[in-house]
């Protein structure tokens, strides 16, 4: 056994003592299973030992992501280990407790200013309201991308203690939370970072999302295929229909295209100096947009097989499917992805598209 199966089989492990779960505003996330995961050492996977993490390839930390997405985890251990926590450390900024759950924010109204706190260089007063974050009121930390001050190029990376941030109580289709931050002058360590460099970090993000949705897409098909193979309809299996293996053979065939290009996409940021590079970015792109395309398709044709079950609390579907439609639209809807994808295939005009195409993809 690898270390890679066996970081896979010690999440299953863990998992298997937490059951999946409809979150409410009482009960924002699974407190234990981020215990047991920080006890034994898996929320800091990926991340180097030097700077406090558990040690591991980017390979261990996908790999544990994408088994919390098929669990349905609720913890937020794709923004720490996928997202804001290299983002933190390719800005030579210091990486927090990993059993302090850290989150990341891109989108809103945040600006960034030199501090004049006496504290030295690398200080920032933050303004604004960082919206749509992952895990507000969960995460102990949050790395905030805000706008560099006026007249200066590029933006500013930087990591707040959200202990004692006024937080919105708001929450995506599975029930996350998905908040706001009101940064009204909150002191933090910071990085100016360039424009390509903050693309980076949001391209990251997508990425993070896409090896989600393909996780989570892939344990639909799982399940889908095996209740028909169970269901009895007219005494034989719902399986046994033509129009219900047209079904899964389409689902199967949108799953397979999702995992290849977020395959891809990993496999270029593992290669790439540079997590910034334009190739790692668009790979990134196109993962987040096919995963986000094959939302539509695999959860409607799961819930038409499944029927009316599939709608039920009790059931397991919807712990995944209102998941996928959630991650969707987060870290930058398709729409938002393929402008950046066309736009930089075309960069070098029409005689470096295909040379593009094939690097990407």
């Amino acid at each position: 056994m690898s270390d890679q199966d066996l970081v896979v089989e010690t999440v299953r492990d863990i998992l298997a003592g937490h059951e999946p779960f409809a979150l409410t505003a009482d009960r924002a996330w699974d407190a234990g299973l981020w215990a047991d995961l920080a006890e034994a050492g898996l929320t800091g996977v990926g991340l180097p030992e030097e700077a406090g993490g558990s040690g591991g390839e980017l390979a261990d930390a996908v790999a544990v992501v994408r088994t919390l997405a098929a669990g349905a985890g609720a913890v937020p251990v794709a923004e720490q280990l996928l997202a804001a926590g290299p983002a933190l450390l390719a800005a030579d900024l210091d990486l927090p407790d990993p059993a302090e759950p850290l989150t990341l924010a891109v989108a809103g109204a945040v600006t960034a200013e030199p501090s004049d706190d006496g504290d030295g260089p690398g200080r920032w007063t933050l303004t604004g309201t960082a919206t749509d974050v992952a895990w507000a009121g969960v995460a102990r930390h949050v790395a905030v991308l805000a706008a560099a001050p006026e007249g200066v190029e590029g933006a500013v990376l930087a990591l707040v203690d959200a202990e004692g941030l006024a937080t919105s109580d708001a929450r995506n289709l599975a029930g996350e939370p998905r908040g706001s931050l009101v940064l009204g002058g909150a002191a933090a360590s910071g990085a100016l970072l360039t424009p390509a460099r903050a693309g980076g970090i949001r391209a990251r993000y997508a990425l993070a999302r896409a090896v989600q949705l393909a996780a989570a897409l892939e344990q639909v098909l799982a399940w889908t295929v095996q209740y028909a193979g169970e269901r009895q309809q007219f005494g034989r299996p719902l399986g046994r229909f033509q129009a219900v293996q047209m079904e899964l053979a389409q689902m199967a065939g949108e799953v397979t295209a999702v995992t290849a290009l977020v395959d891809a996409a990993v496999q270029a940021l593992d290669r790439a100096t540079d997590p910034a590079a334009h190739d790692v970015v668009l790979a990134a792109a196109a993962a987040k947009v096919r995963a986000g395309a094959a939302v539509e398709v695999v959860a409607r044709l799961a819930h038409q097989v499944h029927g009316a079950i599939g709608f039920t609390q009790e059931y397991r579907l919807h712990h995944l499917t209102r998941r996928c439609w959630s991650w969707r639209d987060e870290a930058g809807s398709e729409l938002t992805w393929s402008k950046v994808l066309g736009v930089g295939l075309l960069a070098q005009g029409g005689d470096g598209l295909w040379p593009a195409l094939t690097r990407v993809v």
